[in-house]
């Protein structure tokens, strides 16, 4: 058999007699191979956003244990403010959220029928395309036969869903393995997502989060592979196309074992609560608060920004921390200052002012897993 379409047929025949030859009446491998294609992904799609709403359930479940974690939030990855954990992990069950919606809008452009367009120009036999789509699943049924035989958009949409899903997945990975870090000493995971070292006995190096993110250059790749593969392509089917499956499955099979993976991972992860609070000592990471306080009585934020620069030079200057400064120091920078500044230095409470809709405060975080939810399966 020159390919899987003559099996199939040939074995048809074989089991039911000639009639059996009359299966590719109307149809092309053109198209078969195409409606093949999409009605493989639209059950892939499928599976795939449910790995994702585990992984999902899996952060709102540890935002949930960590409601009361303080630990500093970083631009540049240099200390910035004190957010919660809660906070924190729920960045990436909103930001799993859009990957989810963007396989669910993906969904849309595969669910389209392409069978009956047969090699390129349609069929003289008078088909019910719609009749057929209704059999196979598929909502809607393509407009134009040149277009629907060569199409391979849907699957490089698809691998771009799963590139933009893994590149998420690698910025948790990352924080897991600077937060394992002894020199963070944030988290632990179970031993089973570690491994050691052949020479060094202390080692518990974080290997499946460094896999997790290596393997995204793959898929990465895959998604160029299956670009370039369709690059310049004249209408309309050319045999180039018999490639596009190798990138798109590959695509697919890392993904899935990310998912699984990274969501395992995370339902064992623990927060080393007083080492977050610890943390937040560093970096001056109270001064927007004390900023904010200015701003509050009147002083124009770019001088309150001003004023708070120089203490903050002053601090290193003297080796001291924000703490650590007395309220005639405080004083000595702007008459504004009272006693009541000290408050306005803990960590717990500043990130529990931030009350704005999406904030890190308590209140806004509870919020957001109730939000979020209401959108998990």
């Amino acid at each position: 058999e020159e390919d899987i379409h003559y099996a199939v047929e040939k074995e048809l025949m074989r089991r039911i007699g000639p009639v059996g030859g009359k299966m590719h009446t109307a149809r092309s491998r053109n198209d078969q191979v195409a409606t093949d294609l999409r009605i493989y992904l639209k059950r892939e799609i499928g599976l795939v956003e449910n790995l994702i709403d585990n992984f999902q359930k899996a952060l709102v479940e540890k935002a949930g244990e960590n409601i009361d974690v303080v630990m500093p939030g970083f631009t540049h990855l240099q200390p910035a403010q004190p957010v919660l954990a809660a906070h924190h992990l729920l960045a990436y069950a909103w930001m799993m959220q859009r990957d989810r919606e963007r396989f669910a809008d993906c969904y849309k452009r595969t669910d389209v029928l392409p069978l009956g367009s047969a090699a390129l120009a349609g069929t003289s036999f008078n088909v019910n395309r719609q009749y057929t789509a209704k059999l196979l699943g598929f909502e809607n049924i393509s407009e134009n036969s040149l277009d629907a035989v060569s199409d391979r958009d849907f699957a490089a949409e698809f691998v771009f869903c799963v590139s933009l899903t893994a590149l998420h997945l690698t910025r948790f990975c990352e924080e897991i393995i600077l937060w394992m870090n002894p020199e963070f000493g944030y988290i632990t995971i179970d031993d089973k997502f570690t491994s050691g070292s052949s020479i060094m006995p202390q080692k518990r190096n974080p290997d499946c989060a460094e896999v997790i993110r290596g393997r995204s250059g793959r898929i990465f790749g895959d998604l160029v592979a299956l670009l370039t593969i369709i690059k310049s392509l004249p209408l309309a089917y050319n045999r180039d196309l018999q490639e596009d499956k190798p990138p798109v499955f590959d695509a697919l099979d890392n993904i899935k074992m990310c998912l699984e993976v990274i969501s395992e991972m995370t339902e064992s992860l623990k927060f080393a609560g007083e080492r977050t609070l610890k943390s937040t000592d560093k970096g001056f990471i109270a001064a927007t608060e004390i900023a904010d306080y200015l701003a509050r009585n009147n002083v124009p934020f770019r001088a309150a920004h001003g004023i708070v620069k120089d203490i903050v030079l002053y601090c290193r200057k003297k080796s001291k921390t924000l703490n650590e400064l007395s309220i005639e120091e405080y004083s000595g920078f702007s008459k504004i200052f009272k006693k009541d500044i000290f408050k306005y230095l803990d960590a717990k409470s500043i990130a529990n002012m931030k009350t704005s809709y999406g904030g890190t405060s308590k209140k806004s975080v509870l919020r957001q897993i109730d939000n979020i939810k209401q959108k998990l399966r």
